[in-house]
């Protein structure tokens, strides 16, 4: 870390081992509904359907893998939960190949690889807390965070190109395969990790799966980060079908134009990742998970007066930029924020309420805008999640201590006379 902020070889190839699953994921960006569309027929409400319905599902059916995550060795389930996306995703192009794949298999899959997405993210946050010391965690979210936009950035081209020439399915096979290259190098990691502790009270009962949301709610300065993120990321994600609907309809761009305004900007996600650490350095942790949460949520209102034309795609283009910069400069911050308040015990299960609740709401607040793009049109629905969006810095945290201790544990979780 002082010479070259080198992570050690085991953070090195889980590092790899993320940027290969994500790049995976962004090649097949778009593939479901375009083999629903395409392959199976479907109409708009079996396509939207796909989506939403397929992450809520997803996320419920995670909730009781948190305390499921906690009392096991991080690694491991890291790489079952890749194995488990690998085949969920490969049974497509088998019942593709054989004719009888259908609709319900494609809703099936999604929920499988939205549930286990949920569980690898609460192990791998919890993985990484034992992986790094504390004071590495911000230079490895930040690493996380600029692989992330990277991927953003090259993977949809590639996977538009591989969709025409091989067709969505070429590209559900190339995720599969990312998983498990992804699995490969988690198991290379190495070293020794010991199994958690299981208390009596760990056992796993259907009070314990409150256990995340008990200590998000019970924390000063958790609680407001938590509805701010759930309530931004939602508001965001619930235009994105709206805004679809007004550039690619009434506005009338063209494809291109429309992949371009969302995968240039993610430059700025590139580059904010990359000043986080300085800035949090020269200015506080405090002060830059602040601005940045504040600055994120001024651009989208600018979505409002999108208009046709060469002005129209620079305006998305410069609000995106905007947006997407403060947000990779916020991202890591708060993670590992987020990392250092929770003790190493409930990591697993604070980090899958978070994803459940973050998904839950994205899927409630897409379909709530849907309704209302119906109503009031596109452009006053974006307006709307605008306005809404300036309020969310009132969540951010009203304080926040520059030094963060190692939260106690969980004093219920005793250890037990082990069983053999």
């Amino acid at each position: 870390m002082r010479s070259g902020h080198r992570l050690g070889r085991p953070f090195g190839w889980l590092w790899g081992a993320y940027g290969t699953s994500a790049l995976g994921t962004w090649l097949a960006f778009g593939a479901f509904p375009l083999i629903a569309i395409r392959v199976l027929h479907s109409g708009p409400a079996a396509v939207a359907a796909l989506s939403s319905v397929g992450a809520a599902v997803g996320a419920a059916v995670a909730v009781p893998l948190g305390p499921w995550v906690e009392f096991r060795r991080k690694r491991q389930v890291l790489i079952a939960m890749d194995l488990v996306r690998c085949a969920a995703l490969l049974t497509i192009p088998a019942a593709f190949a054989l004719g009888v794949l259908t609709f319900l298999q494609l809703l099936l899959v999604s929920v499988v690889v939205a549930a286990a997405d949920i569980a690898f993210r609460a192990a791998s946050g919890a993985y990484l807390k034992t992986l790094l010391p504390a004071e590495d965690l911000l230079v490895a979210n930040a690493r996380f965070e600029s692989t992330a936009w990277t991927t953003t950035i090259i993977g949809p081209p590639l996977g538009g190109a591989a969709i025409g020439l091989l067709g969505p399915v070429a590209t559900v096979v190339a995720d599969a395969v990312s998983y498990l290259l992804s699995a490969l190098g988690i198991r290379a990691t190495g070293g020794h990790e010991p199994r958690p502790e299981r208390g009596e009270a760990a056992r796993v009962r259907a009070g314990d799966l409150l256990d995340g949301w008990r200590h998000i709610l019970a924390d000063a300065t958790l609680r407001p980060l938590f509805f701010n993120t759930a309530l931004f990321n939602g508001l965001v994600m619930a235009t994105q079908p709206l805004l679809a609907v007004l550039m690619l309809g009434r506005l009338g761009f063209a494809p291109w134009q429309y992949g371009l305004a969302f995968a240039a900007p993610a430059i700025g996600g590139l580059l904010g990742s990359r000043l986080a650490r300085p800035l949090v350095t020269r200015f506080g942790r405090r002060q830059v998970l602040v601005l940045a949460g504040a600055l994120r949520a001024i651009w989208p209102i600018g979505l409002t007066f999108l208009g046709p034309g060469t002005g129209g795609l620079l305006l998305v283009m410069g609000v995106e930029l905007g947006l997407i910069f403060c947000c990779g400069v916020f991202n890591p911050v708060y993670t590992t924020y987020r990392l250092e308040r929770t003790a190493t015990d409930r990591v697993a299960r604070t980090l899958t309420a978070w994803a459940v609740t973050t998904k839950a709401s994205t899927a409630l607040l897409t379909a709530l805008w849907g309704m209302l793009g119906g109503l009031l049109g596109p452009r006053p629905a974006i307006g709307l999640a605008g306005v809404l969006l300036l309020a969310t810095p009132l969540l951010l945290p009203r304080r926040a201590s520059a030094q963060h201790s190692e939260p106690e544990p969980d004093s219920r979780a005793e250890p037990e006379p082990s069983r053999t």
